[in-house]
């Protein structure tokens, strides 16, 4: 096979971000999560819950799947990146992932409106969700060798810029075609298409196949044009895993500049995740939105998120990517504390008419900003950990990186289940996700703009005597 040039290379890897976008952007946030909710409710409402306590309990079992899948990924992810540098190869461990992400996607569609198979979809749908997380580290993996470091970030922000295009195009496809509002119809007044039963939900079911089939085709020119480094496998192989994880455990505290981000990061993106993985519920349980207010909730939120996030590129790459993260964070503080002091009959204590439709209006520009936000630090994040990357092990690097994602991955959706069951109230349950973006802030202040690439001379790995 002939050489592949860097422009494919790039490409390739970018049609990564748009393969899978919609599994988060329909799956966890826009459709299928208040879906979900939705059932859950209705389930435990027929179990003899109150409202209240009915909404309190789907929200927890909610957060309880988001809580281990992220646990798993977090523990598992700087073992399958030592596992991929000894080996030199990357793309197997991407394959398998992608037959379970696919096999969890599909299982969307067995969630029935009487939540008869409500735990086993939960629990499959989280399977694909570990499945999608896994591959994004490896995916990440490649990125330190796709330019240098002054173009890691536009790489990485129009990589997920294009992601985001992916998830409004497939979103305008289940609002449009697919999905039914409570007439039965689409956004646009059609029955869902093949005909769906609108009865059975068979149309937001269809999340589950369309997610999956979108996968298979945009994947492709990622297997075509992206492809593992030839050379040597890692000299260090005869390491046990346990002995390089404890080096790697030293690396972090050694690094100052690598500690503090990746506490860092590990706080705010913990805290980012729950907004795109509650952000559907709240509005389900909070401001009593139909699927399809939340779909076109989801359009605004996924536009801002591709036009920000690309813009969020080219400022990583005049200013480097700490602005970038900085202005970002403060962006979603602001969102959150707004959640928490809005409510259908209220606004930070002041009440509302029944009629009003200020908490939509409010919440309809609370989504553009964590779409926006939540793009653009996402980008940035992955280009500063390049700059805190040895290129001879980019998995391992990487494999921090995703530790550093969800090893507190329980936290935020812990406390968001903590405090909605001691306060008996979904907005409330926001209030500690406040707190974890302003301590994620506080730690960016021992970041090194610049990275820490001069510490490489202590190996993230250790050598053979």
């Amino acid at each position: 096979m002939g050489q592949i040039s860097k422009t494919k290379r790039i490409r390739g890897w970018i049609a990564f971000d748009f393969a899978t976008q919609p599994y988060y952007t329909l799956g966890l946030t826009f459709i299928f999560g208040p879906y979900f909710a939705a059932v859950a409710t209705s389930y435990y409402a027929g179990l003899g819950l109150d409202e209240t306590a009915a909404d309190a309990r789907a929200q927890s079992i909610w957060s309880l799947g988001q809580t281990i899948a992220g646990l798993f990924v977090a523990f598992t992810a700087p073992i399958l990146g030592i596992l991929a540098d000894r080996a030199g190869r990357k793309i197997p461990y991407i394959a398998v992932f992608s037959l379970f992400y696919f096999a969890g996607a599909w299982s969307m569609w067995f969630l029935t409106p009487d939540g008869s198979t409500l735990i086993l979809v939960l629990v499959l749908f989280y399977v694909g969700f570990i499945a999608g997380e896994s591959m994004l580290n490896f995916v990440n993996a490649f990125l330190p060798a796709l330019g240098e470091d002054e173009e890691t970030g536009s790489i990485s922000g129009t990589g997920a810029s294009i992601g985001y295009v992916g998830g409004v195009i497939s979103l305008f496809i289940m609002l449009l075609f697919l999905a039914e509002n409570e007439t039965g119809r689409t956004l646009i007044g059609l029955e869902p298409l093949f005909g769906l039963d609108p009865e059975a939900r068979e149309g937001t079911r269809s999340v589950g196949p369309l997610i999956a089939i979108w996968f298979a085709v945009f994947m492709v020119p990622f297997f075509m044009y992206v492809r593992d480094e030839v050379g040597p496998k890692m000299a260090h192989k005869v390491g046990s895993i346990g002995s390089e994880l404890k080096v790697l455990a030293r690396t972090v505290v050694r690094r100052r500049s690598l500690g503090a981000f990746l506490l860092s990061s590990m706080l705010y993106r913990d805290s980012l995740n729950a907004l795109y993985a509650y952000g559907g519920v709240y509005a389900t349980l909070v401001l009593n939105w139909s699927i399809t207010q939340i779909g076109v909730f989801g359009i605004v939120g996924a536009i801002t998120a591709a036009v920000v996030t690309f813009l969020g590129g080219q400022a990583d790459k005049r200013l480097g990517p700490k602005p970038v993260i900085i202005a970002c964070i403060l962006a979603l503080i602001t969102v959150t504390t707004v959640m928490v002091g809005m409510s259908r009959e209220m606004f930070f204590g002041v009440a509302l008419d029944e009629s009003s439709t200020l908490p939509d209006i409010v919440f309809y520009v609370c989504g553009a900003i964590i779409g926006g936000a939540g793009g653009a630090i996402y980008a940035a994040s992955r280009s500063m950990m390049v700059r805190h990357t040895d290129p001879a092990r980019p998995a391992e690097a990487f494999g921090l990186f995703a530790l550093s994602g969800k090893a507190t991955a329980f936290l935020a959706p812990a406390l968001i289940t903590l405090f909605t069951w001691w306060l008996q109230d979904p907005r409330l349950g926001f209030i500690p996700v406040i707190f974890l973006f302003l301590l994620g802030l506080l730690l960016l202040g021992w970041v090194n703009k610049n990275g820490d690439r001069a510490e490489w001379s202590a190996p993230l790995s250790p050598q053979p005597s």
